[in-house]
Formats: C-alpha cells, sequence, structure tokens
C-alpha cells in the first residue's frame, strides 16, 4: 500500500496570450507537489516559464523540466521525425532552458519528464532513449526521469544507473499492456471516479483496464494534465479522498527509484 505519494502536473502549456485547458494553473498548484513545466517547444514561453516556476516557489511545489518536439501548433503531441541526435539535442536545450530560470527562483530541478508525443517515442524507440539516456546521464545524472512503469526507457534507465520516477496516470485510461490508450479528447472525466481509481491504485495496486481486466501499476507519482477538462475539480477530489484515508501527499524528493 502507498502510503506516500507525489502528485505531478504539466504547467505552464500556453503561448503568448494563447492558454490551453479551462482551469488556470494558479487553481491547481495549491493541490500538487511536482510541476512539469513546459519548456517553450510544444508550449510555454520564457516570461510563462519564470511565471510558472514562481507559483511553485509561491506554493512550496518541486520543479521539473517537461520539454517535447518543436511543435506549437500541434502541442507536441504529434510525432516530429528526426534523428535520435537531433531530438535528444532538442529535449537537453529545453531542460537547460527551465534549469536556469529555476536557478534564478533559488531552486534546482527536481526532474524532467517528456511531452506528449516524444514521451511515448522514448518509451518505445531505443536508439532515441538511448541517446537521450546519454546526454542526460552525462550532464545530470541525479536528476530523476519520469516515465511509464515497464518502458524500454525506464528499463535502459535502471541498467545505466540513471535514477526514474514510475508514474501512474490519473486521467488517462489503460490497456491490458500497462501503457495508457491514447485519445484525442478525453471528454469531461468524473472527478470522483478518478479519485477512486488513484485510491485504488495507492491501496491495492491495481487498475481496470479498457479491456476490463486488472492490471498490477507500481508507480511513485500521479499525473493529473492540467489541459484535461476540469482538471481543478479531479485534483481537489483525490486530494480529499486521500486525506480521508490516510494517504500522504508530498513531492518526490529524493525517493526515485
Amino acid at each position: 500500500m502507498a502510503k506516500r505519494v507525489d502528485i505531478n502536473c504539466d504547467m505552464g502549456e500556453g503561448f503568448g496570450r494563447w492558454r490551453i485547458g479551462n482551469t488556470d494553473d494558479a487553481d491547481l498548484f495549491p493541490f500538487i507537489t511536482s510541476a512539469n513545466v513546459a519548456c517553450g517547444f510544444h508550449a510555454g514561453d520564457p516570461t510563462l516559464i519564470n511565471k510558472t516556476i514562481g507559483l511553485a516557489v509561491q506554493h512550496g511545489c518541486a520543479v521539473g523540466a517537461h520539454p517535447g518536439y518543436n511543435d506549437l501548433q500541434g502541442f507536441g503531441r504529434r510525432r516530429i521525425n528526426g534523428t535520435p541526435e537531433e531530438i535528444a539535442c532538442d529535449l537537453i536545450y529545453q531542460i537547460g532552458a527551465v534549469r536556469e530560470f529555476a536557478r534564478y527562483h533559488g531552486l534546482t530541478l527536481q526532474h524532467v519528464k517528456p511531452h506528449g508525443a516524444v514521451y511515448m517515442e522514448l518509451a518505445a524507440d531505443e536508439a532515441l532513449a538511448t541517446t537521450f539516456l546519454d546526454i542526460l546521464h552525462k550532464t545530470s545524472p541525479e536528476l530523476p526521469l519520469f516515465c511509464m512503469a515497464g518502458s524500454l526507457i525506464e528499463k535502459l534507465a535502471v541498467v545505466k544507473g540513471h535514477p526514474v520516477v514510475r508514474e501512474f496516470y490519473a486521467d488517462r485510461d489503460y490497456g491490458d499492456d500497462g501503457f495508457i490508450v491514447f485519445t484525442r479528447d478525453a471528454g469531461l472525466p468524473d472527478p470522483e471516479e478518478i479519485a477512486q481509481k488513484c485510491l485504488r491504485a495507492c491501496t491495492e495496486g491495481l487498475v481496470r483496464t479498457v479491456q476490463g481486466n486488472d492490471i498490477t501499476i507500481p508507480f511513485e507519482s500521479i499525473c493529473i494534465h492540467s489541459d484535461t477538462l476540469g482538471s481543478g475539480e479531479i485534483v481537489r477530489a483525490i486530494r480529499r479522498v486521500f486525506q480521508d484515508n490516510g494517504i500522504t501527499v508530498a513531492a518526490i524528493g529524493n525517493n526515485a527509484t
């Protein structure tokens, strides 16, 4: 039974005057413990990165870099062709940008969590995962990588000795293979249903798949997407259910595996 768990959320996912989702980041920060800050390629801009990290400081929230494909129009959820080196260098470049803003606010990065389509590519593409891990481990050997349990990049990171944090997706469905099921439009989820799903994952280590089976999902952090409709109500419901059942919510810190 997980009596202590991190809640992470993708933050700062706008650009200039453009914003995505129907919940303001400021309304989410009081209920999360780790913020994945968009780095400017799939979303985010320098001013927004600075503002987002400032909000994290205000709410005592840990900060991680959330690099994605260079695809503002597609919000980083489309696969962009490139060599493993090109894509890996794009990711490292973005991590550096957020790291400097974190330094400006007196913080160190807690983690790195790739975004969207590149997250899924890293989970399955050996050449890309290996190239990215080689650079990340050389530049930031202590920086935990958020990833899916059982993914290729988790296995490669463990072999390399790079710390990982495994995620449970609150607002995404799972297939029997243990991976999340991609959907273009998740609609408006039921906050109480998601809260009970997260509680069961913490207390039983199980989740019901879209095929109707129960599977085991090991994790240290629960992910909520800020652009999911009703994300504010969802994270409030999760925190309320956790409090009622004695589950502590805290940032990962040095508890990566």
